[in-house]
């Protein structure tokens, strides 16, 4: 079948095949009183199942009536499709199993594959074994004969290829372009455009500014100060499409105190998911010289991760001593003599381990 395409031509859809398989076996027992039944009649074997459809296999014991006189003296054997109002392809193969040893001798093997339906519902081998004394004697035992049939169900399934998500690129479309915003942002000299519905979507503290009982729902210009115009256009980024933006300009210091300060604006504005990233690349940028200043700043905005992270950078690898020497260990020592004493605790109780 030819692959088809969606609406978008890069992303194209096409069909697969899937095949479902199993092989029942069939019990004729009292082969000999069925002989004399009658061309064209026929016994069938239990209902199973194969691909979603149901089949049996018909047993003829003298022949088919498509073979007319030249049937007389064969055995046919059919796959009979069961499932009303259905259409189903497949291989089958049918095999004789020898009473002794259990082998398996293979009668018909089905290449390609046949078409059931409404029409043909029943595919087959007219002349699957000839009763003559000779070949009876081979495949019989206690009067009863053993049929094998595998049966391989083809299934065609049609598979779209859905293109991954562009939300968050329209949302940062829609930030840079400003239509719809219904709410500015002054910092520190820069406008920065935004709206109010998705601010408050994604912020409880913006949600109650704007919508709650003692919110302004008139406000339409506010003012930042606590905030840098660069970290303020980063943190609306991540607002806007749930990743942080690109610091690839940024050296090391740089990015990190970009990093520092927007986990400050997650911080206040309830901001869950951000701070927890910022978290993480502050994990990964830690050293001797700013890891006291970081731990101070994890303390003050309750960051149990980063905090734990960085006394265990501090106490690990025999760091302290340069640490001590810097001049962020320095300020913390002034600033927040209760984190150098939970530092030394921890220091303690890994020596006792």
């Amino acid at each position: 079948m030819a692959a088809s395409h969606s609406s978008m031509a890069r992303v194209p859809s096409r069909c697969k095949a899937e095949t479902a398989r199993a092989t029942v076996t069939f019990e004729v027992a009292g082969y000999s009183l069925l002989k004399g039944l009658g061309r064209g009649k026929f016994l069938n074997s239990p209902a199973f199942t194969v691909g979603g459809y149901e089949w049996c296999i018909r047993y003829y014991p003298d022949g088919h009536e498509s073979l007319g006189e030249a049937g007389e003296g064969y055995v046919s054997v059919f796959l009979q499709l069961l499932t009303e109002n259905a259409e189903a392809t497949a291989f089958f193969n049918f095999w004789l199993v020898l009473p002794v040893g259990g082998k398996s001798i293979v009668v018909h093997s089905g290449q390609p594959p046949e078409v059931f339906d409404h029409r043909w519902p029943a595919w087959g081998v007219p002349k699957f074994m000839k009763r003559t004394a000779e070949i009876e004697s081979l495949y019989l035992r206690n009067d009863c004969l053993v049929i094998e049939c595998e049966v391989s169900v083809i299934k065609e399934t049609f598979e779209v290829h859905v293109p991954p998500s562009d939300l968050s690129d329209n949302l940062a479309k829609l930030l840079e372009g400003e239509k719809g915003a219904d709410v500015t942002f002054k910092v520190q000299g820069e406008v920065f455009s935004a709206h109010k519905i998705l601010l408050a979507m994604r912020s409880t503290v913006f949600d109650a500014k704007f919508y709650g009982p003692m919110g302004d729902k008139e406000a339409h210009d506010i003012s930042i100060d606590d905030m840098q115009p660069a970290v303020f256009k980063a943190f609306l980024h991540f607002i806007y499409t749930d990743s942080m933006p690109s610091m690839d300009n940024l050296d090391d210091d740089d990015r990190r105190e970009m990093v520092k300060h927007l986990l400050v604006a997650a911080d206040k504005y309830a901001m869950e998911r951000m701070k927890m990233i910022c978290e993480g690349m502050l994990c990964k940028s830690l050293d001797v010289e700013t890891v006291a200043t970081v731990l101070s700043l994890a303390d003050q905005h309750h960051c149990t991760n980063l905090k734990d992270a960085c006394i265990e950078f501090m106490l690990s690898s025999n760091r302290m001593n340069d640490v001590i020497a810097s001049q962020g260990y320095l300020h913390l020592k002034r600033s927040s003599p209760d984190l150098i004493v939970d530092v030394l605790e921890r220091a303690a109780k890994s020596c006792k381990i």
